[in-house]
């Protein structure tokens, strides 16, 4: 009970600083997925925790796509932990690591007759390797860049590109 207590302190104590810094951003996203190998589109926050490391949840809806009669949804879930090597007025060079949730449904409908309906769903937990670049423009919108390579079965390489506005 007392460490389950302290660990919640500390969380406490961690989220307000990160909201005294006011450096908290949320943002929108392309992104594209090698094992899908299609588009898609996400959102992401970045919670300052102390000097040069941010916690830095997203979330990516890939385009679904069709083959065969198939059709393929695929989503993820991302909690990173980014730390910044070079954080100056122009930019900012950051490693990421963290947990990867990965949900891939295929489901096919009556184009072969004798199946009917059907559809079946497969959630996997990864790691997520890889890192980024934000460029500061000189206004509240911060563009970004980043590379990750989720360790999960088949793994997958997924380049991102997008904004994130300081709040």
């Amino acid at each position: 009970m007392k460490k389950t207590l302290l660990i919640m302190m500390i969380a406490l104590g961690a989220l307000g600083s990160a909201q005294a810094q006011n450096d908290t951003r949320i943002g929108a996203f392309l992104a594209y997925g090698s094992e899908i190998e299609s588009l898609g589109i996400g959102v992401n926050a970045a919670f300052p925790v102390i000097e040069n490391l941010t916690v830095a949840p997203s979330l990516i809806y890939y385009v679904p796509k069709e083959n065969y009669g198939f059709k393929i949804n695929w989503w993820e879930i991302n909690a990173n932990a980014n730390y910044y090597f070079v954080n100056n007025e122009a930019l900012g060079l950051y490693a990421l690591g963290g947990l990867n949730y990965s949900n891939v449904k295929v489901s096919y409908d009556e184009t072969w007759g004798f199946m009917g309906e059907s559809s079946v769903s497969d959630g996997r937990v990864g790691l997520n390797l890889g890192g980024g670049l934000n460029f500061d423009i000189g206004s509240n919108i911060l563009p970004f860049a980043e590379l990750k390579y989720v360790l999960i079965d088949g793994g997958q390489l997924v380049a991102a590109a997008g904004v994130k506005v300081n709040l």
